[in-house]
């Protein structure tokens, strides 16, 4: 078992990929209007990705959705799906197959565009990157309200950073809630839980959904932001809580290991 000792749950992080994170270009376009793009991106999305996405979750993670039908209760509406962020490849593919007949999109940082000679398939594929200047922000703000409006999924890991296979859920602030606080389209808690196997060390991974949320028309913008932060949050430590059931990997806490090497000393 691999342990990982940590000293701030809100902002260590251990995905191991060692990216050179670069700002984005000053004129990067998040809308891509060219008939020959949109053609490749949805070739891409369709033929390619998302067939290869059900199959490496399958049979790499055994993974499998429950309570996946609550997502027809947004109809054709476009919606925000808050999960917890526990694996690269798991966090990219899930929501791809969560609501298959709807395109998705998920907001990640600009590492994610860092990487020399792909940046135009990670964008195909449905990445929203941060923006790093105040122009890029309201770009990027701009691009996400626009795709939810066309009824797609749009995805935030609120804990912002990688911890691999961790079973509990972070604390993560409200302000990634600004989307459906302002326009109001529906909420989704996703949670990644971590089941034992059999004749396998790596778990099986189990998908819940809960929702949906809305934001809550007697408050303000602000006020909804903390308020459905806190009913995802509180449904996907629950889901952790009830349905995760191993430790693939360990996580200790600095402070506690060093308190714990002092008793032993003293």
């Amino acid at each position: 078992m691999r342990t990982y000792y940590y000293s701030d749950p809100l902002h260590d992080d251990f995905a191991g990929t060692d990216i050179r994170t670069k700002p984005l270009k000053k004129k990067y376009r998040y809308i891509h209007t060219g008939a020959l793009w949109r053609f490749a991106e949805a070739f891409l999305y369709r033929l390619v990705a998302q067939p290869l996405a059900f199959l490496y979750l399958k049979l790499h993670f055994g993974q499998r959705f429950a309570d996946r039908h609550c997502l027809r209760k947004a109809g054709g509406s476009g919606l925000y799906i808050y999960a917890n962020h526990t694996n690269a490849l798991l966090d990219a593919f899930c929501p791809n197959i969560a609501r298959p007949s709807r395109r998705t999109h998920i907001i990640a940082g600009p590492d994610t565009m860092s990487i020399p000679g792909i940046g135009n398939l990670v964008e195909m594929l449905g990445v929203i990157p941060l923006g790093s200047t105040s122009d890029q922000k309201l770009a990027m703000e701009k691009c996400v309200f626009g795709r939810a409006a066309q009824g797609r999924n749009i995805v935030v890991y609120p804990e912002a950073h990688i911890w691999p296979y961790y079973t509990g859920i972070r604390p993560f602030p409200a302000a990634s809630f600004r989307f459906p606080a302002r326009d109001g389209l529906p909420v989704y808690a996703m949670t990644n839980c971590y089941r034992a196997r059999r004749f396998a060390k790596r778990p099986r991974v189990e998908t819940y959904l809960d929702g949906p949320f809305y934001a809550d028309k007697s408050l303000s913008e602000r006020e909804n932001r903390v308020y459905l932060r806190d009913l995802c949050y509180n449904a996907m430590v629950k889901r952790a809580e009830e349905h995760s059931d191993c430790e693939y990997c360990r996580y200790v806490r600095k402070d506690a290991e060093d308190e714990s090497e002092d008793r032993e000393n003293g």
